[in-house]
């Protein structure tokens, strides 16, 4: 397999879990301005809709949207847990933090890497985020270490490619402590290490 990713965009989280998995995979980064690839592949004719990630299967199939993308890992590699057996109430929480964090918390991030934003248009999207990184909060409140508990799974791996945005944009991850206390456990997990690593984000 190959991942298709941008260096700290949200095709990390697949890159995450692909080491999560034990997947054998390579990678490969994408411009996505110029919609090339490092080797100088057309992107936008391995994914017309020009973003990451994206995920070439051995056969030449290509997958795309990351929340698809993680979900096919998480069930091709069943052995590694990231994600609870299908049909429980468990499975559904995943689904529904994987939409939560791909819908809103995700979406409201969009205007910080838009272009300048100043005055009033700062404070509402800085509102905006706040509302939806409020929400996660409080999921967190009873001390869990993961959005379903003690286990790891592939909605964590979103959850921690998109939070860890805040610092990016600006916006301080420590009015939300147990956010940012997840984003620090996570990103001492050796799958993400690996990741961060070979996308340059870390030495």
């Amino acid at each position: 397999m190959k991942l298709y990713y941008k260096p700290g965009a949200c095709s990390l989280a697949s890159h995450i879990t692909l080491h999560e998995a034990g997947a054998d995979f390579s990678i490969e980064k994408v411009d996505t301005k110029e919609q090339t690839t490092e080797s100088g592949e057309d992107y936008a004719a391995v994914n017309p809709n020009g973003y990451v990630p994206a995920l070439r299967l051995d056969g030449g199939d290509v997958l795309t949207e990351g929340p698809a993308i993680l979900q096919f890992l998480a069930d091709q590699y069943s052995s590694a847990a990231l994600t609870p057996e299908a049909g429980t109430l468990e499975r559904a929480r995943v689904q529904q933090h994987l939409s939560y964090v791909g819908s809103e918390l995700h979406k409201a991030f969009s205007p910080f890497f838009a272009g300048p934003l100043e005055g009033d248009a700062r404070k509402a999207a800085e509102a905006n985020l706040a509302k939806r990184m409020n929400y996660i909060e409080t999921i967190f409140a009873d001390g869990r270490a993961h959005l379903l508990g003690d286990q790891f799974t592939i909605a964590d791996a979103y959850l921690f490619v998109v939070a860890s945005w805040s610092p990016h944009v600006g916006v301080d991850l420590g009015q939300w402590p147990n956010i940012a206390r997840f984003v620090a456990r996570v990103a001492g997990r050796p799958s993400t290490e690996a990741a961060m690593r070979a996308e340059g984000l870390i030495q």
